[in-house]
């Protein structure tokens, strides 16, 4: 969701209103974004550990592909195609992927071969693009409006997609090559009712838990994270518990601890962060208290968190204080402290992203069109930028393989 904004037409919220008219999807021949034989990524908030006997390959150039918005004045004309280097992390360009419309968020599946595109347009899609082959596998309706959020489930089999203008969750199966089948369920968040200045529930993400046992909804528009069971075989959502923040907090964004009993929430309203306690048995997740993002009494909106992978600090994107805050991961996770900010080298980041490695942090910058790379300490979790940020249109994804 982009802040700030002006109230765009059919009651969306604080929402960047998108155009009706979807570009209709092709075929086209590009620089793959993911090389043959690159490790699968880690799961979205976490970094990966290095595999032993990988230093060669690990020197080499890494594939990165950028989200955009393609119906926006100087915005992008599709998936952005990049490399960037693991050791500098200097980026260099390498193209566009075309006939994706607004693209504005991407995942892999885990086997490393299918990216997943969001259609962020009123008559919401997903869009499956097999990377080696540089070609569109095709593109499924999401059921929703405007798409912003898509994960998927770590046994590779189905796509979970969150609608943004609508306040749904949709369900697509992976078929064994990648591409999407039919929608195999929605599910509209009707209860409880919206919050303080929402005019509608206004799903902002779905994600797994990192046992696989539930899929978790994060809802801005009626403050609440949903809790839903997955059914293996038929794709279907059955709801087994709700967690409600403050009145007014706009939840937006959540990420797991390693452990799997503790996560963290960005509240973009608010501008605070909760540490939640997480039962993995029944999937419901305890709220807690707001935390302050650090950011001071000027106007921010939280973005995304993210924990490395060892557990021991989480990073949280400010839009408008323009800052990457560092917590400290405490008490086996149930604790963040808060270090510091960083300056993040750009205008409104969207989204950050770790490197597989861990050892790169990727910020992309809406406003600035900008991505920034900085290089995460492993002892420390210090940030420091390598370098002038990478140009890359509107950019609000940006997805390190």
């Amino acid at each position: 969701m982009e802040s700030g904004a002006q109230a765009p037409r059919g009651g969306w919220s604080r929402r960047r209103f998108v155009r009706a008219a979807a570009a209709t999807a092709s075929v086209v021949a590009a620089p793959a974004c993911a090389a043959p034989g690159a490790d699968p990524p880690a799961p979205e908030g976490r970094t990966a550990t290095a595999r032993p006997g990988r230093e060669a390959s690990a020197k080499a150039p890494r594939p990165l592909c950028l989200g955009t918005y393609t119906s926006v004045d100087d915005g992008g004309t599709g998936i952005g195609l990049a490399s960037y280097d693991p050791a500098t992390g200097r980026i260099t360009g390498s193209g566009t992927l075309t006939g994706v419309a607004d693209p504005s968020y991407l995942a892999v599946h885990p086997d490393g071969r299918t990216l997943y595109a969001v259609d962020e347009r009123t008559d919401g899609g997903v869009t499956a693009v097999r990377l080696a082959g540089r070609r569109i596998l095709g593109t499924r309706s999401t059921g929703g409006a405007a798409p912003c959020h898509l994960s998927v489930h770590p046994s590779g089999r189905w796509l979970l997609s969150a609608n943004y203008g609508s306040g749904s969750v949709a369900v697509h199966p992976i078929d064994a090559e990648g591409s999407l089948g039919e929608r195999t369920d929605l599910v509209t968040h009707s209860s409880p009712s919206p919050g303080p200045g929402q005019q509608g529930p206004h799903a902002h993400q779905v994600v797994t838990s990192p046992d696989g046992g539930h899929v978790l909804a994060v809802d801005l528009g009626t403050d609440t994270v949903y809790s839903y069971r997955l059914d293996p075989a038929k794709g279907r959502l059955t709801e087994v518990a709700q967690a409600h923040t403050r009145p007014g907090a706009g939840p937006r964004h959540l990420t797991f601890h390693p452990d799997g009993r503790h996560a963290y929430l960005a509240n973009e309203v608010g501008n605070t962060v909760a540490v939640c306690a997480y039962d993995p048995a029944t999937g419901r997740l305890a709220m807690g208290a707001p935390q302050s993002t650090g950011t001071g009494a000027g106007t921010n909106y939280p973005a995304q968190i993210l924990v490395t992978a060892n557990g021991s600090y989480a990073y949280l994107a400010n839009r408008g204080h323009n800052s990457l805050t560092r917590y400290a991961v405490e008490a086996d996770g149930a604790r963040l402290r808060l270090i510091d900010t960083v300056p993040v080298g750009g205008d409104f980041p969207r989204q950050i992203a770790f490197s597989p490695d861990g050892r790169l942090l990727f910020a992309a910058n809406q406003r600035s069109g900008t991505v920034s790379v900085f290089h995460v300490d492993p002892d420390s979790g210090r940030l420091r930028l390598t370098g002038e940020p990478f140009a890359s249109p509107v950019a609000v994804c940006a997805l390190p393989l």
